[in-house]
């Protein structure tokens, strides 16, 4: 076991580099000039070119990459070029709160996605079946944010029950575990949960029902097993897979939240990099992909270790 943490941390380490270089050269190469959100628009030349000179930007971009790697490997993301505070002091309040909003969010769908999963892979071809596969059709074909207005629209303009904005009364940003504050993230929550649920039921509804066809199932039919214990089995070997499917819609909702983030303006990495893709905040957008996708990479060798430690067959391997 030791030897393989090592082995995938060393299989890590040049795929940082390369989503490093990958996050650096997309700001770069992207329409418009970042001097734009510092200085007025009638400054003059000399300005411009002095402030461009302050932040760097006037030299090649291998250069400006080799600075900024280094500058990330102190633990400084750089300061944001529409506030001037820190990039690390916005981006740390935004990912907790959204590793909370996708913590719950995976939560939920991994729990429906499971049941229904679950229900529908060992009754293959009953009504059950047919209704978990359309609850998962359609939950992976609803576009979220359209999903999120729609909820809003009802639960929080025609009911009144939910706040539709922010994370806390009045807007606020900081979070307290109190109830005027957990009515906040029900709805964003949901929202986000709906893609993750129609994937894990699809992927454990096919993983239950192959291996229910499997030789050994049968020899625990024979042997007398009751079906609660066949289950029992049957759940043993689809964790793997389904933890794997798990794990990657983890990441996938702390990086595609932005725009159920922008529709209940929840003070997460999707706002902040909502704000900095209108402001042209370089800082802020290279700093805010490159450690989401540092957590990507992360959750993956966490994900690996997972089920190596819960399936014998990969440490044989």
């Amino acid at each position: 076991m030791f030897f393989y943490l090592i082995r995938r941390i060393l299989y890590a380490i040049p795929i940082a580099l390369a989503v490093g270089f990958v996050c650096f050269m997309l700001v770069q190469i992207a329409p418009g000039d970042p001097i734009n959100a510092i200085v007025p628009a009638d400054a003059p030349g000399d300005v411009v070119e002095q402030v461009r000179r302050d932040y760097g930007l006037d030299k090649p971009l291998p250069v400006q990459f080799g600075i900024w790697l280094l500058k990330v490997v102190q633990g400084d993301l750089g300061r944001s070029l529409a506030t001037g505070r820190s990039v690390w002091s916005d981006l740390s309040s935004a990912i907790s709160n959204t590793l909370m909003l996708a913590l719950v969010a995976s939560l939920i769908g991994f729990i429906l996605g499971c049941v229904l999963g679950g229900l529908a892979g060992t009754f293959r071809g009953s009504i059950i079946d047919r209704a978990a596969v359309t609850i998962a059709v359609a939950g992976v074909s609803v576009p979220h944010y359209w999903l999120g207005m729609v909820l809003v629209v009802i639960f929080s303009v025609q009911l009144n029950w939910l706040p539709a904005m922010g994370a806390g009364p009045g807007g606020s940003a900081d979070w307290v575990w109190d109830w005027d504050h957990m009515k906040h993230l029900v709805l964003p929550a949901v929202t986000l949960a709906v893609i993750p649920m129609g994937i894990v039921t699809r992927t454990v509804r096919g993983i239950i029902a192959e291996i229910m066809n499997q030789e050994f199932v049968t020899a625990l039919r024979g042997k007398g097993l009751t079906r609660a214990g066949i289950f029992l089995h049957v759940v043993k070997n689809a964790a793997p897979n389904a933890l794997a499917v798990m794990g990657l819609q983890l990441g996938y909702l702390m990086g595609g939240s932005i725009l159920v983030e922008t529709v209940f303006s929840w003070p997460g990495t999707g706002l902040l990099l909502n704000n900095a893709i209108f402001q042209r905040d370089l800082p802020v957008l290279q700093g805010t992909i490159l450690v989401l996708a540092m957590f990507f990479v992360a959750l993956n060798l966490a994900v690996d270790l997972v089920q190596t430690a819960l399936d014998p067959r990969i440490k044989r391997a």
